[in-house]
């Protein structure tokens, strides 16, 4: 048996990326699986966002495991839609046992270039998004007295990044909110965790922004990403990490294994925070 045999977990921004795999490994650990994505662009976000094609295709991997889907077109600013899609959830599967609130936009430029929409749609998404998705099913593990939130934060929770303030806001903030998470629902047995990746290879990630951040240079290439991320990481023949990294993570938060684990952080970022640093472009 697998260590999520019986339970059901949601998770948001589950078309792509690291959602797939949290989708795909949930499932052969033993889960029905709801999916919730937006399929329409945010134009603040220099890169495609999944869409209906990616979301089938998560649906389909899912069911080769032989586990149950159930996929939403969901935006998680919007709080009716969360409510709706957790509602669906429960009426098909009778219960929800975990929550993994993945959904993540990232875009870069200097913090006093940034408009105000970008600014909103960062903070929306990655911050009160995940506020609102962990509301949405608070009652119903309240009233179950038992349930797993798992949340993904990022390396820039703890450390700043180059041009991308919003972003690295947003991830300080989604720390303290797991932790009040964590406080607040303890009394009724409900566990919240977040995992910290450093460089994963997702489309959020594997695109030319990102290419271009990597080499430090416009016209960067996905074998500069590549190259660099040896150099960002500690551990030996590490370089972007694939997503089922973090998957794994949250299978152990979401299982038995982790019964007494909760309000913590887990990097899972192959030594990245260890690394001193180094400033590759010194002003003299």
């Amino acid at each position: 048996m697998g260590l999520l045999e019986g339970k059901v977990v949601l998770i948001t921004g589950g078309a792509r990326g690291q959602g797939r795999a949290h989708a795909v490994e949930s499932a052969r650990a033993g889960a029905d699986v709801i999916l919730l994505d937006i399929t329409k662009h945010i134009d603040t976000v220099d890169y495609p966002l999944a869409n209906a094609e990616d979301m089938a295709e998560t649906a389909k991997q899912v069911e080769a495991l032989g586990r149950r889907v159930l996929t939403f077109d969901a935006d998680v600013r919007d709080q009716s839609q969360l409510d709706a899609a957790v509602a669906a959830g429960i009426d098909e599967f009778g219960k929800i046992d975990a929550l993994i609130a993945n959904a993540g936009i990232w875009a870069r430029a200097p913090f006093w270039e940034l408009s105000e929409t970008a600014w909103n749609d960062s903070i929306d998404v990655n911050l009160t998004g995940v506020w609102k998705s962990a509301k949405a099913l608070a009652p119903h593990m309240i009233e179950r007295q038992a349930g797993s939130i798992v949340i993904t934060a990022s390396v820039n929770a703890v450390e700043p990044g180059m041009n991308y303030g919003h972003y690295v806001a947003a991830k300080h903030g989604v720390l303290g909110l797991m932790k009040n998470i964590a406080l607040e629902l303890a009394p009724h047995g409900i566990r919240c965790n977040a995992i910290c990746p450093a460089s994963i290879l997702t489309p959020m990630t594997n695109q030319q922004k990102a290419w271009d951040m990597f080499a430090g240079h416009e016209g960067g290439t996905a074998e500069d990403m590549i190259n660099a991320g040896y150099s960002y990481h500690a551990l030996k023949g590490n370089t972007v990490l694939p997503p089922e990294t973090i998957a794994n993570t949250a299978i152990y938060l979401n299982s038995a294994l982790a019964s007494s684990v909760t309000g913590v952080t887990i990097p899972v970022d192959a030594g990245h925070l260890l690394l001193t640093g180094v400033n590759h472009n010194p002003v003299r």
